[in-house]
């Protein structure tokens, strides 16, 4: 271990400059005790700061190990209670759906009673208005034949006339008709039409009377129509007498099945509006519900991942330490090591002549120096000639060539004007090959940025029109949404107005009946007491030792008669003030509730006018969403199209835009540069040849 760090430490020492050294005035040894020293301080400090920071995060581990236990323990005691209030929600939902649907096959029975009954109570009524009819045409029927009976002279035997003959035959056809009366009917035809013997006519056309043949039938069937007249009228009073009963019975019942209808009707929606309540209840635990358990589970999950983390660094701390302390230990042995006579004094005789050996002038030899070779002198009528080509055509090639000419051995220059004139010849061959390249992909370059940068454009436009839209909508939407706050802030206003000003009635009203109550009482007790006080007579006092006593009254009291009788009229007036403050709140209350629901009503349409509003403009709004997102993703894979479009054509610039000179100025220079260096290989071919 002390071998190792003395040479770390002597390598430290190797890399300081001598300026360095110089400029401080002290040897490596020191400079590396010196940064020991300050690497032994910081690592104290560091390990000091890094217990203070691990203080701190233990207690935040402590805390927030304790705040999220406590939460969790409160939301698992508030998830039972949810859990409880939803069952106990749903059960009364099933309570009142098997009531509401008791209800309901209530009114679905009583409907069909009331129709079953209405049904009975119109065939009662055809069958009765058919036997009215029928007693009522019998009756006309026999007053007429009762009148033409007693019209007739009953002395004298006269036949039936065809209007009584038509009257009798009504009467026996009808169904009432008892039989008895049917048969005396036909038996008193039959006599009257056997009792007109051939016999003379008078001078007037008429049949002479035969003796009074049929007065005692005649006699009979007038009392028996009498009879069966009377028997008529009596049937027909208890009939409309029974039509009235049936009807008033149909109207009870009816009336009744009606009222139970209403009254169940009312009951289902109290239970439906009940049940409403309970779902909304049943909801909102469900929805708190969820969102507790998704508080705890993810507290639970912090809490997890907290205690792992905290154990974790918990371990990490510790061995942080550990290594922190060794570390220390470490650096402070090496510091005495260094400091010791065997390091420092050696250091201090041997370093600075390593140091300065390292970094002081150095007198090594060039490679420049070492070459076998020296250029010929007849090398120098090629550099000549390739540099006046060089000059003349300005090219650089040549003039590069003419320096490695000068200078460079024989035969490298030779072969390297060989080389140079297949390379040229390639890069001859190559740069044609290139031109055609360069154009092809220039002009598809071309119209790819074109159609690109209009597809751009277009979509850019489209963008900007749909974000307009957007804001337009939203707009739209919040303004609607305020709207509707508003309709809600005025009915909830409203609502809580009505039910202050319905209890305020309610209160005066109550007040009003108590107050007349009262004041009724009142006056009973004065007008009891005030009739009887009226009525009391004098007390007479008897003389008696009484009389030198102080003076007391001679008479009984009968109370504050005047002042009674005014007190009286004052609470009669009171009265009537309370009574017609009753009528006056009744009625202001019913002109209330009429304003009132007229108000709910309005508002609750206006309320679902604007929210199908916003349900259709918030559709709207998300179609141009998606359509805006649809279109900045191809804007923005047309603008990467294009940006690499351009990309690429920057990149075609520098090899087949910018190059600085023509195609042909290119073509044209090399072929000088080529033809140049063939002379100068001649020239070099020449002087070899001699």
């Amino acid at each position: 271990m002390q071998k190792a760090l003395a040479f770390s430490v002597f390598a430290l020492a190797l890399l300081l400059s001598p300026a360095e050294v110089s400029a401080t005035k002290v040897t490596p040894i020191q400079k590396v005790l010196e940064l020991l020293g300050d690497m032994l301080a910081k690592g104290k400090k560091e390990k000091n700061a890094e217990e203070v920071r691990f203080s701190a995060f233990t207690q935040f581990c402590a805390n927030q190990d304790r705040i999220k236990s406590e939460a969790i323990e409160k939301a698992n005691t508030r998830i039972e209670e949810l859990k409880a209030s939803i069952q106990k929600a749903e059960a009364d939902i099933a309570e009142l759906d098997d009531r509401i649907k008791e209800l309901d096959e209530d009114v679905g029975r009583w409907e069909k009673d009331i129709v079953a009954a209405t049904n009975v109570r119109k065939k009662e009524n055809i069958d009765y208005k058919a036997t009215h009819a029928d007693y009522s045409e019998s009756l006309d029927a026999l007053e007429r034949a009762i009148n033409v009976l007693k019209k007739r002279d009953v002395d004298i035997a006269q036949a039936p006339d065809e209007y009584l003959q038509t009257s009798l035959l009504q009467i026996q056809s009808r169904t009432l008709v008892p039989t008895y009366a049917k048969d005396a009917i036909r038996a008193f035809l039959q006599l009257s039409s056997q009792r007109q013997p051939e016999e003379a006519y008078d001078g007037k056309g008429y049949a002479a009377p035969e003796a009074n043949a049929y007065e005692s039938q005649s006699g009979g069937i007038i009392d028996m129509l009498e009879k069966l007249k009377q028997e008529f009228k009596d049937e027909l009073s208890n009939l409309e007498e029974e039509e009235l009963n049936s009807k008033h019975a149909y109207e009870q019942v009816s009336q009744e099945l009606h009222d139970s209808i209403e009254n169940a009707n009312v009951e289902i929606e109290r239970k439906k509006g009940v049940k409403a309540e309970r779902e909304q209840d049943k909801a909102d635990d469900e929805a708190e519900l969820a969102d507790t358990t998704a508080d705890r589970d993810a507290d639970q999950k912090y809490l997890d991942d907290l205690r792992a983390l905290c154990a974790q660094k918990t371990d990490d701390f510790n061995a942080r330490q550990k290594l922190r302390q060794e570390e220390i230990d470490a650096i402070q042995q090496a510091i005495d090591i260094i400091s010791s006579d065997s390091v420092s004094g050696a250091g201090e005789k041997h370093l600075p002549q390593l140091v300065q050996k390292s970094g002081g002038d150095s007198d090594g030899v060039s490679l420049v120096q070492l070459r076998s070779s020296v250029a010929s002198p007849d090398q120098q009528k090629v550099a000549e000639f390739l540099q006046q080509m060089a000059d003349k055509y300005h090219s650089k090639l040549l003039s590069m060539v003419a320096l490695k000419a000068a200078a460079d051995p024989f035969r490298k220059v030779k072969k390297m004007i060989k080389d140079l004139i297949v390379k040229l010849m390639e890069e001859a061959t190559e740069e044609a090959e290139h031109k055609g390249w360069c154009d092809t992909e220039l002009t598809t370059n071309q119209q790819s940025r074109d159609s690109l940068t209009a597809e751009v454009n277009n979509l850019t436009a489209e963008i900007d029109e749909l974000t307009s839209l957007i804001a337009k909508l939203t707009q739209e939407i919040a303004d609607l949404t305020q709207e509707i706050a508003e309709i809600d802030d005025a009915v909830a206003k409203a609502t809580a107005d009505r039910e202050a000003e319905k209890a305020k009635n309610a209160d005066t009203i109550a007040d009003a009946k108590e107050a007349q109550t009262a004041v009724e009482n009142a006056l009973t007790v004065l007008k009891e007491f005030y009739a009887k006080a009226a009525e009391a007579t004098a007390l007479v006092q008897k003389q008696s030792p009484a009389e030198e006593a102080p003076e007391t009254f001679d008479e009984s009291y009968k109370g504050m008669g005047s002042e009674g009788g005014g007190v009286v009229g004052m609470l009669e007036v009171i009265l009537s003030d309370f009574a017609r403050l009753e009528n006056d709140t009744t009625a202001a209350e019913e002109q209330a509730k009429e304003e009132y629901d007229k108000f709910m009503f309005d508002s609750k349409m206006d309320k679902a006018m604007k929210a199908n509003d916003i349900k259709h403009k918030t559709e709207k709004k998300g179609k141009s969403e998606t359509a805006l997102a649809d279109a900045k993703k191809n804007l923005a894979n047309a603008q990467e199209e294009l940006d690499a479009a351009l990309a690429y054509y920057e990149k075609l610039k520098p090899s087949c835009v910018d190059s600085g000179i023509s195609y042909e100025e290119r073509v044209k220079r090399r072929e000088e540069e080529i033809q140049s260096l063939q002379e100068a290989l001649k020239i070099l071919t020449g002087l070899t040849m001699g």
